[in-house]
């Protein structure tokens, strides 16, 4: 194995060095400390090294998946039973599993929180939240029943049409946005795909 005086980096101390606070201080692959630079292999921004072997350790986005499930005019929102926002309105949605696709996981999500019954459509709206590091990605899905069993993560699970939303009492910017848009484009007769970016 190498010392740390043969790491051709520039090095400093362990820090926060991500705008997440989510600094990697220990190598995945051997244990040792990390420290942070610039990899000496053409990147350019700084990253978590490893000053034992050198490996190199990259911070990335979290992926959020979910789904907008309707029932005729109305779309299905979860109490959430957890924190954050314990008690606020969400679609059902959460992290991305390895080894799963996005609708995969976004399937999954709806069974766990809404214990519906859904047919996938397409892809919905893709968000990004850089301040967080996360991508927030929703699907179109038909319920085909209006019965629920949900599981531990929500307190309930109801339907709700637009008039009905307890708009301030929508959990995340993200899922209002999406449902902002999906209620536009249901009016407009006709859906598309939104790309948005959360400042």
């Amino acid at each position: 194995m190498s010392s740390s005086n043969d790491i051709q980096h520039p090095i400093r101390q362990p820090i926060d060095y991500s705008p997440l606070g989510r600094a990697i201080r220990h190598c995945r692959n051997c244990g040792a400390a990390t420290a942070i630079g610039v990899p000496d292999d053409g990147d350019t921004k700084e990253r978590a090294i490893c000053t034992t072997c050198g490996t190199v350790h990259y911070l990335n986005p979290l992926m959020v998946v979910g789904t907008v499930p309707y029932f005729g005019d109305k779309v299905l929102l979860c109490k959430r039973n957890i924190e954050p926002r314990l008690g606020k309105w969400t679609l059902p949605a959460g992290f991305l599993e390895l080894g799963e696709s996005c609708a995969q996981g976004a399937e999954r999500e709806t069974h766990e929180e809404a214990g519906a019954q859904i047919e996938m459509e397409g892809m919905f709206s893709i968000i990004s939240v850089p301040r967080v590091g996360q991508v927030h990605l929703f699907y179109k899905a038909k319920l085909l029943s209006d019965q629920f069993n949900p599981g531990f993560e929500s307190m309930e699970a109801r339907l709700f049409s637009e008039a009905e939303i307890p708009w301030d009492e929508i959990s995340f910017l993200t899922v209002k946005r999406t449902l902002e848009s999906y209620f536009a484009d249901r009016e407009q007769g006709a859906f598309q795909i939104h790309d948005l970016v959360l400042i």
